[in-house]
């Protein structure tokens, strides 16, 4: 018997996939002709054999959507922002369709979901009047996937993630003539960590120096949010969003229910001053002082002194959102606390999901994918992972042994660059980066003081997305405007 052997074809090299269509919006009553890019394109590393270059080595596609105002003659006055949101495993869908891209995902006026199958609708409150978009999906997240013969795994790195995101930003700013211009980043949750760390890793690779930071829910140093053992410093950082969800919830004393920033800075003093003198002394505590900070502690977090008192003064957030309103049956989120949900098990410790997440992911998911094939023109058989656990389990390779914390890194950009400027963003009912933790955070950088107006905050009674609530998407844009438009000087045509 003979046998034949076929030869094999080589493979064809990835390529990128790039469509672009042409759209208008309304913003502050001005209509807006602009350009979307929306595709793939092909992030190669340049190799070596035996120390010389031997070429580039294809290693992944990443999926972006830009918007480009048209008709705009001078680029170098013209700001662009890059935007990714964070999880890790997260792609970039909800600063593109909830905060500043044209189009948004429509919810109510509050920010609870419509039924579905959702809605999609012209967004008044972009941030395209003042400054291009470029929404990037970091690998595995979005349509971005590794090209064959790539392990994913190799991108669910803290480090490489900031490498690959940076690299793309890079090389989105030659291809489409940005260097010029002012360059912001936009980052959402551990977006502000992978923000913070672009921050560095731009200047220090490709010497691309930013005009700034805008850090939506911000976590720059894990210490903070992290409820381990011998670490207390969660527990008086957390109080205070504690204390307003229980006043959203009407779970105060009376005296505090009438103003919530008044009530909030009477708890901010005592997570910082009683309380944390308590939890330092440990074991030493003496008894009144502890029956003392026992009643404030259930004074400012409407949960039973008897509670505060078996949990030690110490109150996690995953038995908070169950605790709150357990005589209700109810349980309250976490990336927003203004919602409930309601589980099986009453009685149980913790909840079985955030209803804030839930509320929102459905509208979000059924206006992406909509949008992108009918109205962006970009098609994909591959399904477009909104939030994925297949980035799991992430490394952290660069902090072993200790917590992550690119606080240190921002620091260092901003003195090496003292022109880089930070607006931070927070909801009050954020139970997943805490406003009061961003602040201690910003508190501790050890900046020259030359550089400490540099940073701004601005606060929302609304969540982590803050920009659900239509209000606080109003006011937020309205801030973003006026810190972007800063480096424009008015000129974008």
């Amino acid at each position: 018997m003979t046998t034949t052997q076929t030869a094999t074809a080589p493979a064809t090299p990835p390529t990128d996939q790039i469509v672009q269509t042409q759209h208008t919006v309304v913003i502050n009553g001005v209509e807006i002709a602009y350009t979307a890019t929306a595709g793939v394109i092909i992030m190669k590393e340049e190799t070596e054999k035996d120390g010389v270059s031997a070429g580039e080595q294809a290693r992944a596609g990443i999926f972006f959507v830009a918007y480009t105002r048209d008709g705009v003659s001078d680029l170098s006055r013209r700001p662009i922002t890059f935007a990714f949101n964070g999880g890790p495993g997260s792609s970039s869908v909800w600063l593109h369709l909830g905060l500043l891209g044209p189009r948004r995902a429509l919810m109510t006026e509050e920010g609870w979901p419509l039924p579905p199958p959702g809605r999609l609708a012209p967004n008044q409150y972009s941030l395209l009047d003042v400054s291009d978009l470029v929404f990037i999906d970091p690998v595995s997240t979005g349509y971005s996937r590794p090209v064959a013969g790539e392990s994913a795994k190799q991108f669910h790195d803290f480090r490489k993630d900031i490498e690959s995101v940076g690299d793309f930003i890079r090389l989105y700013t030659s291809r489409y003539g940005r260097w010029l211009s002012p360059k912001y980043l936009a980052g959402e949750s551990y977006g502000t960590t992978r923000a913070a760390g672009l921050a560095g890793y731009l200047q220090d690779r490709h010497g691309l120096y930013l005009n700034g930071l805008i850090l939506i829910s911000a976590v720059l140093h894990f210490q903070t949010l992290s409820f381990d053992h011998g670490n207390d410093l969660p527990y008086m950082l957390f109080l205070p969003a504690y204390t307003a969800t229980a006043f959203y919830h009407r779970r105060l004393e009376p005296e505090l229910q009438r103003d919530l920033i008044a009530t909030l800075r009477a708890a901010e003093a005592f997570a910082l001053g009683e309380y944390a003198l308590a939890l330092l002394q440990g074991d030493q505590i003496d008894q009144a002082t502890f029956d003392r900070v026992a009643t404030q502690l259930a004074r400012y977090t409407g949960l039973s002194r008897d509670y505060i008192v078996r949990s030690r003064l110490r109150i996690r957030d995953d038995r908070f959102v169950k605790e709150l309103l357990r005589d209700r049956q109810r349980t309250v989120g976490r990336l927003d606390s203004r919602f409930t949900g309601s589980d099986r098990d009453a009685v149980g410790e913790t909840a079985e999901f955030d209803p804030s997440l839930a509320a929102i992911t459905g509208p979000y998911t059924a206006a992406l994918n909509h949008y992108v094939r009918e109205q962006l023109g970009f098609t994909s058989d591959l399904p477009y992972e909104i939030l994925t656990e297949r980035v799991w389990p992430w490394s952290f390779n660069d902090h072993q042994n200790r917590y992550v914390d690119v606080a240190e890194t921002l620091r260092r950009a901003m003195h090496r660059n003292p022109a880089l400027r930070v607006h931070v963003a927070s909801g009050y009912y954020d139970l997943a980066t805490p406003y009061f933790a961003t602040r201690y955070t910003l508190n501790h950088l050890a900046l020259d003081p030359a550089l400490r107006g540099q940073i701004s905050e601005s606060l929302y009674p609304a969540g982590h997305m803050m920009y659900i609530q239509e209000s606080s998407l109003a006011a937020l844009k309205a801030v973003l405007a006026d810190f972007v438009a800063v480096e424009s000087a008015g000129g974008t045509a």
